[in-house]
């Protein structure tokens, strides 16, 4: 990957190097990661230039603001060799053996059956069945480069990272990012319900940190109800959501996606 020559005159980056990863022997470079603070604008123009040069832009956090090895970027603890395709996958199945694991009871669980179930209300260990999708009402594109704004005019940290990625969705494992390791290891089952989001809901990705990610979302579900049923998608993709979130069962948590065109995620 040669970001500087696939990029041309309309798009001009700032320093940055190619990464390799942490482990094996260094050909392995899946990501190229600025040196400084993305600019702003930068995700609009690198997204409206992806057609051509097939590099997909990614606001990248770092585990710890001021922190010298920014990781986990700058330090290559990326695993791409480890990841599968997420064309692999079926999004729906991913979200069941999610959702049983997630609503299943353990002889040495902390919650009791009851509290467990009673989380996932009114569902309780039945899965729902996926949330039905909505057209967009706005560009998909246009949202993200705007929520990518609003992103850096906070100060964030955030580094301009480029991957060689048909889709957000699919950079996530072709960078080999592993945030979500406690709660799944293959982070090509992670991207294949992203990417079923992409076509739903219109989601874009475009910010990770080390264990987090963050979607703007041109077609939100509309209503209580429709909400319910994407919170429960919630709940498998990222029990933490609500286990460590401020929501004590999912009719909390869907009451906060009625319109929302950000979906944030963090695994403990």
């Amino acid at each position: 990957m040669n970001p500087e020559a696939l990029l041309g005159d309309d798009v001009e980056l700032p320093p940055g190097r190619l990464i390799p990863t942490a482990e094996g022997d260094g050909d392995t470079r899946p990501l190229w990661l600025s040196d400084g603070p993305a600019d702003y604008g930068a995700w609009g123009r690198i997204r409206a230039a992806h057609p051509r040069t097939g590099l997909w832009p990614l606001l990248l956090e770092p585990l710890r603001p001021d922190a010298e090895e920014f990781r986990p970027w700058a330090s290559g603890e990326l695993y791409p060799e480890g990841m599968s395709r997420p064309a692999d996958h079926a999004p729906e199945a991913v979200l069941v053996r999610w959702w049983e694991s997630a609503t299943s009871v353990e002889e040495d669980d902390v919650l009791s059956p009851e509290r467990r179930l009673a989380v996932t209300a009114p569902y309780g260990a039945a899965w729902p069945g996926l949330a039905p999708g909505r057209e967009a009402v706005e560009d998909p594109d246009r949202l993200a480069a705007e929520h990518a704004d609003v992103l850096l005019s906070f100060g964030t940290e955030a580094r301009l990272g480029l991957v060689e990625a048909a889709s957000g969705a699919e950079a996530l494992a072709v960078a080999g990012w592993s945030g979500p390791a406690n709660h799944e290891n293959d982070t090509a089952r992670i991207a294949a319900v992203v990417a079923d989001w992409e076509r739903r809901f219109g989601a874009r990705v475009f910010a990770v940190g080390f264990a987090t990610l963050r979607l703007s979302v041109a077609a939100p579900p509309a209503t209580p109800a429709e909400a319910l049923r994407v919170a429960a998608e919630h709940f498998a993709f990222c029990p933490d959501n609500v286990w460590q979130g401020s929501c004590e069962d999912l009719r909390a948590y869907a009451e906060q996606l009625v319109g929302a065109d950000e979906w944030t995620f963090w695994w403990d």
